[in-house]
């Protein structure tokens, strides 16, 4: 009952398409996606939380993810990265980073395989892989959209799953959740 007071004391920060945030105090993040995807970075020692809404899976202007540019929070690639950049500069190690990502959903009938959704959750996976980082947790892909409430100081998410847009039609998503996380 005490946890249920003191979150609805919590700042709220609504997160559009195309957003990041990131919480040195408590704060509750509330974001919708369809194809669009959420990755949240969370560290427990500092108790710092970051979330992004990206809405494209690759930036492909010439200068890319290594410069901060209006567009950077629009591309998966560059919102992970940029995220990673600042819980570095925060003197957080890798390993002491908890990540976890939702979205991604086919929201249009498509019999296509490379989808928004699709391709925003693999540009996710790659970039986080390929920088040896873990996903501790995931709720991807399917045909449904996702409500997500991310509490930036235990990095805790909570979900709600939005009415299926393509009901029967054998799409599956993923979820996951590490042991012990």
């Amino acid at each position: 009952m005490t946890t249920h007071v003191q979150s609805s004391h919590l700042h709220t920060v609504y997160l559009k398409p195309g957003e990041f945030y990131i919480g040195e105090k408590p704060a509750k993040v509330v974001t919708v996606l369809g194809s669009c995807v959420s990755v949240t970075l969370f560290n427990k020692r500092l108790r710092i939380g970051a979330i992004c809404h990206a809405t494209l899976p690759v930036c492909r202007k010439k200068k890319g993810c290594r410069k901060y540019c209006d567009d950077t929070f629009k591309y998966t690639d560059c919102a992970i990265k940029f995220m990673l950049k600042k819980f570095r500069d925060y003197g957080i190690a890798e390993d002491e980073i908890e990540i976890k990502i939702f979205g991604g959903a086919d929201t249009l009938a498509s019999m296509q395989e490379n989808t928004i959704g699709t391709m925003n959750v693999r540009t996710a996976l790659e970039t986080i892989r390929g920088k040896n980082l873990h996903i501790v947790a995931a709720d991807v892909g399917d045909s449904f959209g996702r409500k997500l409430i991310f509490h930036t100081e235990t990095g805790d998410v909570f979900l709600k799953r939005l009415p299926n847009l393509r009901q029967n039609q054998g799409i599956r998503g993923v979820t996951f959740k590490k042991r012990g996380a």
